[in-house]
């Protein structure tokens, strides 16, 4: 598996996985297309202002265009401080190969300088799969809380890590 930046021709990816009922089931349902094609110009132009880091996902022997997935590194602010937060997807005939935390891994490992400080995950409560990474990857988890995605409220494990002191990082 390898990580490269999102490109403007990822369009049919990001539609395929936030238009879509069973992508977006822990995510309040799909999102319209329109939506979706604004938040890639969006990620593109955040991607090339050297924001957040938002990275396709792509399988060992596919081509460099076909893309399964994302995993995203951002900043954002919560209460008046800055925190990083990462999500991910991976479309439905692609999960259960490990993709998706090899991919939160890899992005850990990368911001393990310091940059991004403690990161946060937050997969809806009874997302058990995106759970299961965190746990897996030696997130701790925080509780249960309320979060806004695409302005949704949804209810969300709320776990952290330090980057450099996650599981595969070498130093557990």
């Amino acid at each position: 598996m390898r990580l490269r930046d999102v490109r403007a021709e990822d369009v049919e990816a990001y539609v395929r996985m936030r238009c879509d009922p069973v992508m977006m089931a822990e995510l309040g349902g799909p999102l319209p297309r329109e939506a979706v094609e604004e938040r890639l110009r969006k990620d593109l132009a955040l991607t090339a202002a050297d924001g957040p880091w938002v990275r396709m996902i792509v399988p060992d022997g596919a081509e460099d265009d076909e893309a399964v997935g994302t995993v995203t590194l951002w900043s954002d602010e919560e209460d008046g401080v800055t925190v990083s937060e990462i999500g991910w997807m991976v479309l439905p005939e692609h999960q259960g190969r490990g993709l998706a935390k090899a991919a939160v891994r890899q992005v850990l490992d990368a911001a393990a300088n310091g940059h991004w400080g403690e990161i946060h995950a937050n997969p809806g409560v009874t997302n058990g799969p995106s759970n299961g990474i965190c746990r897996a990857l030696g997130f701790r988890l925080l509780g249960e809380r309320d979060i806004d995605f695409a302005g949704r409220v949804l209810r969300a494990n709320h776990w952290v890590v330090v980057p450099g002191e996650h599981v595969g990082s070498g130093t557990e």
